[in-house]
């Protein structure tokens, strides 16, 4: 299937059938749709159904490229519509929160991490679903706090998203103004997730090979889901929100696993 690729990006195919392959390029599909029309969403479908395939350790940086890469074009319109003092302001958390997280990815047993990103996201959406709100501004300590919990996460699997969304939908944020704020904090937390990943060796060939593999199906679902997003309402946003959320909680148990072999 991969035979005009160079040898060294080859040999990374070898213990996956071409079934797996279709899967990961399917997933990455899926992902993208849910990227492009939320601002976030493809880490919380993408990492749990590719780790089932390739692992947690090639998964989470095998999405920072192909996202890195594809989610270009969504910034200048985000960077115009978003809140940029407060994306800034939980950037600062990120800083902190990401190394962590790089660190977990490293030395702690994936399937323990799987398991920890699992019930968290499930938290986020008990939080969300609760219809709570916050009505006053919230201090920029709160914010840094939760930019550090969505830099580890991130730094960790590359989902980010739960603890941001859920902390943007607390409050009376209009839906372009959240999804803008999405695209442009993950924007800023990819470049230190890329530091982060460079610094802990992360990326190889294997990584590469995948991101060749998956990465224009993901472009193709940014496409789509970006498209989607403008015939939304702000409350249909906000419920399909919910929804990939918890789906992303449902198909990260790692109990699934054989079912999404």
């Amino acid at each position: 299937m991969f035979d005009l690729m160079p040898a060294f990006l080859q040999s990374p195919f070898a213990g996956y059938s071409n079934g797996h392959i279709l899967f990961l390029m399917g997933s990455a599909f899926v992902a993208g749709v849910a990227r492009g029309f939320s601002g976030f969403g493809g880490a919380l479908i993408f990492v749990p159904l590719a780790s089932s395939v390739i692992g947690p350790k090639l998964a989470a940086p095998l999405l920072l490229i192909i996202d890195a890469v594809g989610a270009l074009g969504l910034i200048p319109d985000a960077a115009k519509r978003a809140n940029r003092r407060e994306v800034a302001t939980m950037a600062l958390g990120a800083l902190i929160g990401v190394p962590l997280g790089v660190l977990a990815l490293a030395v702690i047993d994936p399937l323990v991490v799987r398991w920890a990103i699992a019930l968290t996201v499930i938290l986020f959406l008990a939080l969300i679903v609760s219809g709570w709100r916050y009505k006053e501004q919230p201090s920029a300590l709160l914010t840094v706090g939760v930019g550090s919990v969505a830099g580890f996460f991130g730094g960790a699997a590359q989902i980010s998203g739960p603890p941001v969304i859920a902390y943007w939908l607390g409050g009376a944020i209009p839906a372009g103004t959240v999804r803008a704020n999405l695209v442009l904090y993950f924007a800023v937390s990819t470049v230190i997730s890329t530091v982060s990943y460079l610094l802990g060796g992360l990326f190889g060939a294997a990584v590469i090979a995948f991101a060749l593999a998956a990465g224009p199906s993901y472009a193709f679902g940014l496409c789509l889901g970006s498209l989607l997003f403008g015939r939304a309402s702000d409350q249909t946003f906000r419920r399909i929100c919910c929804f990939m959320i918890g789906a992303a909680a449902l198909i990260s148990l790692p109990l699934l696993d054989p079912l999404l072999r």
